[in-house]
């Protein structure tokens, strides 16, 4: 069974109990805008909640959606590519880390309009490359400096799993359905496709907790207040056509003033505080629990395992 394969700044595996209690047991399709992981997306495969539904899967990182879409073309060599990697990791980590960063996926990403990047052995080369990167970066975390260019530094691991091939070949079965699509997408465009009934989950950048805890950068343009508040716009107007909406974040004073206001509520979508941790801090000590937000128009179920 397909799991996620990349580790993302914010994933929501430890999170999956509360979200699945606001999850609605029957919906017409599924779109999940703020990729990352996949963990809701696979989970809902685990679940066997998505046989036959139509599910678009979206986000505005297209590298993180060229991945997705070089599994899904051609697992095998994907896999051949990154068991190279995982040799040269083996061999001098550092060293070859850097390499890898600099001298193959930043330099095949600068040239990105070229033919010679356009190619299929590019394109597999920057998929392989991208999961070699988050499997030994600092806490998988995403980052890219004001050129746009991947900077995250090599991450303290004995020894990472960088290459996965079962659970790779299983991840590329998922993503071959004929109902699932993938695109490099703003999250409002799934406005337009999500029918009445449908199931939409979002997890946006989260709000930062404070104004000195201000990481956004998950892609070089960011997310500033005002797409925050974009978003709760959006939410809002699905719940009003009968779209099952679920959004989490952060409890910081924007997300409370943004969600517990009385108009939110009277959209049909309720605001509710889960118990979480969070894994994306230097000091361990950042890494206590936390509360979290999630926004959903279901009344949220008993425990569901």
């Amino acid at each position: 069974m397909a799991v996620p394969f990349l580790k993302w700044a914010g994933g929501k595996r430890q999170l999956l109990p509360q979200i699945r209690r606001c999850t609605p047991t029957r919906f017409s399709a599924y779109a999940e805008p703020f990729l990352g992981s996949g963990a809701v997306f696979f989970d809902l495969v685990r679940r066997g909640q998505l046989p036959g539904v139509p599910v678009r899967l979206s986000d505005t990182n297209a590298d993180l959606i060229g991945t997705y879409e070089a599994l899904r073309d051609d697992v095998e060599a994907v896999i051949r590519r990154l068991e190279r990697l995982a040799e040269g990791h083996a061999r001098d980590a550092a060293r070859h880390y850097y390499e890898v960063r600099d001298g193959q996926f930043n330099r095949l990403r600068a040239g990105a309009d070229t033919a010679q990047a356009r190619s299929q052995a590019a394109r597999l080369e920057l998929a392989a490359a991208f999961i070699y990167l988050n499997r030994t970066c600092f806490n998988g975390l995403f980052r890219t400096n004001a050129r746009g260019a991947f900077n995250t530094p090599l991450g303290r691991y004995a020894r990472p799993r960088i290459c996965d091939a079962e659970n790779l070949r299983a991840v590329a079965r998922v993503l071959q359905q004929p109902q699932v699509t993938l695109a490099v997408a703003d999250y409002g465009d799934v406005a337009a496709w999500l029918p009445e009934g449908g199931f939409v989950y979002f997890d946006p950048p989260y709000a930062p907790l404070s104004r000195t805890a201000h990481f956004r950068a998950y892609t070089a343009a960011g997310f500033s207040d005002e797409e925050q508040a974009r978003l709760r716009d959006l939410a809002m107007a699905l719940a009003a056509r009968q779209v099952h909406v679920l959004l989490s974040n952060s409890v910081s004073p924007l997300t409370r003033r943004l969600y517990e206001a009385p108009d939110v509520r009277r959209s049909g979508l309720r605001a509710c505080r889960v118990p979480a941790r969070r894994a994306i801090s230097t000091d361990v000590r950042g890494r206590a629990g936390v509360t979290e937000l999630l926004v959903t128009t279901l009344r949220r179920r008993r425990r569901v395992t």
